[in-house]
């Protein structure tokens, strides 16, 4: 009897240890969760990219403001070099002022928002400079000219950035007022132009006309390089 008492006691605790098989409505959940288990780091991935458009269309919008305000500089360094001591001075230098805080502000957003620059900002830098002190070669009116064509062409393209800023899922706030102040700023400087004389430059049409097609590639290749 002691012998038959001891092999029950063992033979139950063993009994206890064994695994319940599980019934097969209870096996398809469990396959279930884990097939659910694998799929979802696939689902959040997939959702990752959505995420960075808005900041790959400020880097783009910043890296292309940046070259353009830099040659726009560059542009009013060449006509003050030539026309810097004549009537039309005072009046370059207030547009060439303004030209510089737009260059220094999208410098601060190229570092803040870790902008690459386009590689062609010494290309710009040199064909601005040349730009700006040919036109004033050919006359004050000329250089008004000059200013009349680039500033169209800004005026334009920041339009066409703030509809892209106010449509994206996120605008940028800061990048939308930056953009407006500095829209507004071109404008003024196109509309000296027209109030120095720029239409009654030699050539007007076709030097304004050369100049925004000159202004438009540049804006397409800093977009891309």
């Amino acid at each position: 009897m002691l012998r038959l008492s001891n092999f029950s006691h063992s033979s139950w605790r063993l009994m206890q240890c064994q695994p319940i098989p599980l019934q097969k409505s209870q096996r398809h959940i469990t396959t279930q969760q884990r097939c659910r288990q694998k799929e979802e780091p696939n689902t959040t991935k997939t959702a990752l990219p959505l995420r960075k458009r808005p900041t790959q269309l400020t880097d783009e919008i910043i890296r292309v403001d940046h070259a353009g305000e830099l040659g726009a500089d560059r542009i009013y360094a060449g006509q003050m070099a030539v026309l810097g001591n004549g009537p039309m001075g005072k009046t370059i230098a207030h547009m060439w002022e303004q030209e510089k805080e737009h260059r220094r502000k999208f410098e601060n957003l190229i570092h803040e928002h870790r902008v690459r620059p386009t590689i062609m900002v010494p290309i710009w830098n040199v064909a601005g400079f040349m730009l700006g002190a040919g036109t004033a070669l050919l006359g004050e009116k000329a250089a008004m000219a000059c200013t009349v064509a680039v500033e169209t062409v800004i005026v334009e393209h920041y339009n066409e950035q703030l509809r892209q800023i106010m449509e994206s899922p996120k605008p940028d706030k800061e990048l939308l007022a930056t953009i407006t102040k500095f829209r507004d700023e071109e404008q003024e400087h196109h509309d000296t132009g027209i109030d120095c004389g720029a239409e009654q430059a030699p050539f007007y049409k076709a030097i304004t006309e050369v100049i925004k097609v000159g202004c438009k590639t540049a804006i397409a290749i800093s977009k891309r390089i």
